[in-house]
């Protein structure tokens, strides 16, 4: 009697540890259906994946940059804000391992309730619509590909001018389907493609360097007459002018990929906290070597003539010089590869809000990448000034996600630190660097308005 008594104890002592076990699972949306995907994706597949995210139109502003700070000056900038966005990770994936999830909104939630939740996916969805997608919808390469298209097929029908037409074309034919797939881990391989057209336009970037004399007499307009053959074709070491300023906001930014993180660590093969450090690391390291290479060459081609887009300043010198617009190609297809990597965390955080407590279904998953996509397309068509909206997105949502949550996210979950210790101090400067950073952002979107403004009243 005693025995069974002992033994009918410890079955619902027993029961209700795998009660609670089945109420955590439910609280961290670990449901049975998310992890049957768990452990399929290669190490090498989640580099790509990841440098795919980091990667963006800011490669194409970096030499630019490099003219506004000098060379020593970017490369310490450079350098700085590579280290703080492997620390950022850090900070992340240690707030997941402490509590066992691996969600951003579910991170949000646990630190700070239902309103975390709701700003976590808030802020996903507004990066990744308004920071990455900024330049896929409203950069001239995609009213540049139509003239790709006369040169290659030499058959140009009137609609094919119109760029709307062709971004909802893009949209459908390759975007979507590649939206389509239910895990990350298949878009390693369009992720590989996408960094192999970037490293086309880098290879570009540094035969230019060989090929373009200075000064640069090919202009088609005076710009190079307008400035001061002195120091015109001299590299700059150290550069402090007005334009300085506004290259720290820029480059603080160039490495943002941590919506992308959680989703991959959840996909990862023997995913540990150190194997995942291991892949933000390398896909940090891949990305700074391939800004600093392009912001070099760039900038050591064309030195105070470098405009804020660089394959503008090629076009100057030769309008139809094949290999620039080939470029211009490889980085539209990069761009464009891009946009289903980064529509992946928006999905995500979406069936965190709207369907927390549901399995996967089909339905579902196709009608948010269609609305996704709609409201994106729409957004493009409809509104003249979107760059401008997106512009300010950008600014506040990325210190949010690079610097700001995950320092709020480790100084709220990680429990077993006293917050006068130093993980917990550094986190928290952390954070205010994000918000220090944001300020920054916004006032100089603010002064651009402004300057803007009173150069257009002065017009008239």
């Amino acid at each position: 009697m005693e025995l069974q008594k002992l033994t009918n104890g410890h079955h619902q002592g027993f029961q209700h540890l795998e009660e609670g076990y089945v109420s955590f699972i439910k609280t961290t949306n670990f449901h049975k259906s998310n992890e049957s995907f768990e452990g399929k994706t290669s190490f090498g597949m989640s580099v790509f994946n990841l440098s795919n995210a980091i990667m963006g139109s800011g490669i194409l502003g970096l030499s630019y940059a490099m003219s506004n700070t000098g060379i020593i000056l970017f490369l310490i900038l450079l350098t700085c804000i590579a280290v703080l966005s492997s620390y950022s990770v850090h900070l992340l994936l240690r707030s997941a391992g402490v509590v066992g999830i691996r969600a951003y909104e579910q991170l949000g939630k646990r630190a700070f309730g239902h309103p975390g939740k709701i700003l976590a996916a808030l802020v996903i969805t507004m990066h990744n619509i308004g920071g990455k997608l900024e330049f896929w919808v409203s950069s001239d390469l995609i009213s540049k590909f139509p003239f790709f298209l006369c040169i290659f097929l030499l058959t140009l029908s009137e609609w094919f001018l119109n760029g709307n037409y062709l971004i909802i074309v893009v949209s459908i034919l390759i975007i979507l389907p590649l939206a389509l797939m239910r895990q990350l881990g298949y878009l390693g391989y369009t992720s590989g493609f996408s960094l192999t057209c970037m490293v086309f336009f880098l290879i570009s970037v540094i035969y230019k360097k060989f090929n373009i004399p200075c000064p640069f007499d090919g202009f088609t307009n005076h710009t190079a007459e307008n400035i001061s053959i002195d120091g015109e074709c001299e590299a700059k070491y150290f550069t402090i002018n007005q334009q300085t300023a506004y290259t720290v906001p820029i480059l603080a930014f160039a490495f943002v990929c941590h919506p992308e993180v959680l989703p991959i660590y959840t996909e990862l093969r023997n995913p540990t906290k150190r194997r995942m450090q291991a892949i933000a690391n390398v896909s940090i390291l891949g990305m700074f070597v391939m800004y600093l290479l392009t912001a070099i060459f760039g900038y050591l081609t064309f030195y105070l003539n470098t405009e804020a887009e660089l394959l503008h300043t090629y076009s100057k010198v030769d309008p139809l010089d094949t290999l620039i617009l080939c470029v211009r190609l490889a980085v539209l297809v990069a761009v464009t590869l891009t946009v289903p990597v980064v529509l992946f965390p928006i999905r995500r955080a979406l069936l965190q809000l709207l369907f927390p407590d549901k399995p996967f279904h089909w339905v579902r998953h196709i009608s948010i990448a269609l609305c996704l996509l709609f409201i994106v397309n729409l957004l493009v068509i409809s509104v003249p000034n979107i760059r401008d909206i997106f512009g300010i997105i950008g600014a506040t949502s990325a210190p949010s996600l690079i610097f700001i949550l995950p320092g709020l996210f480790y100084i709220r979950i990680v429990s077993t630190e006293p917050m006068n210790s130093r993980p917990k101090i550094q986190a928290a400067c952390f954070t205010a660097l994000g918000f220090i950073f944001m300020s920054m952002s916004l006032t100089f979107i603010t002064l651009d308005w402004v300057y803007e403004e009173n150069r257009s009243g002065g017009g008239h």
